[in-house]
């Protein structure tokens, strides 16, 4: 079996540290949306929230990752800022005096949200436009002085649906050219190289069929030299796959059993980090993918 290796990084946050590359780290979803395609209005509620978040870190998260505003595609009009901090920040501020030692990403590409985010006691901002979609968002990163996710997505979200094909061949070469650059401009603008992490985007922009080379060639993000982190829980391109077996679509809460196989792909491959919906699960399959990669020293 091919086991890739996987560079160890310190990752610089806002105010403390986080090694990586010892053992893959566990980033669990927070939904705090009406609408996102996995469990959107489960948790929209700041109470269902709060439940929900305390219990993906009783069972293992190493970092939560709320967000306001979810990136189905669709016709909807875009969240505010004000919404989706109103969405948010009870659930943050909650989480906090429940645990305070908790480390928490913000899920936004809105550099206002960013900071009132961090000023209220988040660690990472996770940006899945990779600084595209706001102007300001790169330079308010580097005055904040946070951990940084940059994820690879290829247009908006309204655009996903209409895209052309990108041959199977050009995936890989496309989000390695395309991360670099987002990766440089985040440096020029002030971000520290210490404070990034790279993400290729599973999904985003990339059609179902467009997704398995990256997942199979994952180990190339290392290419880059940062942190790669993968999130491929329940996405649409496992649920189409599923349906060569069961007839039809697979729903996003039944793909788990899939997620977990995408997971140890990942793993294997060399992700530092793995972003999921069911932590309890995920982190059993992490293990095991986690003793492979030991044993294969």
């Amino acid at each position: 079996m091919i086991v890739a290796s996987r560079p160890r990084f310190d990752w610089s946050l806002r105010t403390r540290s986080l090694a990586l590359g010892a053992r893959t780290l566990l980033v669990g979803v927070v939904n705090i949306t009406p609408d996102s395609f996995s469990d959107g209005g489960q948790f929209f509620s700041p109470e269902m929230a709060l439940e929900h978040a305390l219990r993906l870190l009783d069972e293992g998260a190493d970092i939560l990752d709320l967000g306001g505003e979810s990136t189905r595609p669709g016709t909807r009009p875009p969240v505010s800022v004000e919404q989706e901090l109103d969405r948010v920040l009870p659930v943050l501020g909650a989480v906090l005096r429940e645990r305070p030692g908790a480390m928490i990403s913000i899920d936004t590409y809105k550099a206002a949200t960013a900071r009132a985010a961090i000023a209220a006691g988040v660690e990472i901002v996770n940006d899945v436009s990779g600084f595209q979609w706001d102007e300001a968002m790169a330079r308010t990163c580097a005055e904040l002085q946070c951990g940084v996710i940059l994820m690879h997505s290829r247009g908006r979200m309204n655009e996903w649906r209409t895209q052309s094909p990108i041959p199977q061949e050009e995936v890989v070469p496309l989000v390695l050219r395309e991360l670099r650059e987002r990766a440089e401009a985040a440096l020029k603008a002030g971000v520290q190289r210490a404070s990034l992490v790279l993400d290729p985007g599973f999904g985003f922009g990339k059609s179902f069929e467009e997704n398995y080379p990256l997942l199979a060639h994952l180990d190339a993000l290392h290419t880059l030299g940062y942190p790669v982190l993968s999130g491929t829980s329940r996405k649409s391109f496992l649920g189409r796959t599923l349906a060569e077996i069961h007839g039809q679509d697979t729903p996003p809460e039944q793909r788990n059993n899939a997620t977990l196989a995408s997971v140890t792909a990942a793993v294997l491959a060399g992700a530092h980090l793995i972003r999921v919906h069911d932590v309890r699960a995920a982190r059993e399959a992490v293990a095991i993918a986690d003793a492979i990669r030991a044993a294969a020293k």
